[in-house]
């Protein structure tokens, strides 16, 4: 499969090496407006042709897809432009500003004929697929209670300055992720409320928030999140898990184990990362899903069938960062919406 990487920042380094690394993909063009960005990724990944602008990018080279890890404002219109040529699209989170303009994109490339998937590599890491072959193995039970926690504090301003004027922060950036491993492991979500807080002061917008969500299968779950917790040795990039069920609990632990207990005792297993050859500490579980991910999609598109963080699945994470942003505004419980 061809296909071309449209925005060469920070991350995009990441997807690049992991394509590359699926001997079935060969990334043909790369497309930023930053000619030193475009420069950098010709010379370091060895990308024959690069753009400028995607107009053009979509006019001269022959695409199956198109990975856009562009910044949101840019999403929609390139969402669209790719649809118009037929194109099978992935998307960086979020990949749309508002749950509304989400629905409007969705629909855009349904009518269209093309696949839209979203970037959502959390759930991707392999200590969270692991949590989510317990549970779905039911070796603890009918879950009732989950608390998913990223909390430490790491300088993540340093490598992504602009993170520091955002007016919404660590929901948008970072909660969307979390939510989405919530939704992962104990499904869609009712109601929603949520408290924030700005500890750095050199910031514009929240590095800290705690959301109660009450999903629908009947299960309560804690998600927080934190880049004001200073912690010896930093968890980063870890996501910790403990998942209460009706006949035992799961605790994915920062010393990367899995414990479950049950009336029998405690069985644990340390979780093994797979670790492409190019990651480097400490970003290695977030490379490996990225690889993870692209290896799901590439197998989904085979099959013809829609990826697990297609566009409608992750309308319904994106509506949960929606309704903690108005939820903390007016210190109320929101309804999230959701894909009908």
């Amino acid at each position: 499969m061809k296909g071309a990487l449209i925005g060469c920042g920070f991350f995009a380094e990441n997807q690049m090496k992991a394509w590359q690394s699926l001997s079935e993909v060969e990334v043909v063009a790369v497309c930023d407006p930053d000619p030193a960005r475009r420069k950098h990724f010709q010379t370091h990944f060895g990308v024959a042709r690069t753009f400028a602008e995607a107009q053009i990018l979509f006019k001269q080279c022959a695409l199956d897809f198109v990975d856009i890890a562009a910044p949101t404002p840019a999403h929609e219109s390139l969402i669209r432009l790719a649809a118009d040529h037929g194109v099978a699209i992935i998307c960086q989170k979020p990949f749309a500003g508002s749950p509304e303009r989400a629905h409007t994109l969705i629909q855009y490339c349904l009518e269209k004929g093309v696949p839209l998937s979203i970037h959502e590599n959390f759930r991707w890491q392999y200590a969270v697929r692991e949590v989510i072959r317990h549970l779905r193995n039911n070796e603890i039970g009918m879950p009732f209670f989950g608390r998913i926690s990223y909390r430490n504090g790491f300088d993540v301003y340093k490598s992504q300055p602009y993170l520091a004027q955002a007016e919404r922060f660590i929901i948008e950036d970072l909660g969307i992720h979390v939510l989405d491993i919530a939704r992962a492991l104990l499904g869609d979500v009712s109601r929603l409320s949520c408290e924030t807080n700005r500890i750095n002061p050199d910031i514009q917008g929240e590095d800290v928030a705690t959301m109660m969500l009450r999903h629908d299968g009947g299960a309560t779950s804690i998600v927080d999140c934190s880049y004001a917790t200073h912690l010896t040795p930093n968890p980063f990039p870890q996501t910790l898990i403990d998942i209460d069920g009706t006949r035992g609990s799961l605790r994915l632990t920062a010393d990367e184990k899995i414990h479950i207990h049950t009336r029998d005792g405690c069985k644990s297993h340390e979780v093994i990362v797979d670790a492409p050859d190019w990651s480097t500490p400490p970003w290695t579980i977030i490379q490996e899903s990225v690889v993870a991910f692209q290896t799901h999609w590439l197998e989904c598109h085979h099959a013809g069938v829609e990826a697990d963080t297609s566009g409608r699945d992750n309308y319904n994470t994106l509506a949960l960062v929606d309704a903690a942003y108005e939820a903390a505004a007016h210190h109320t419980v929101m309804t999230p919406k959701r894909w009908s």
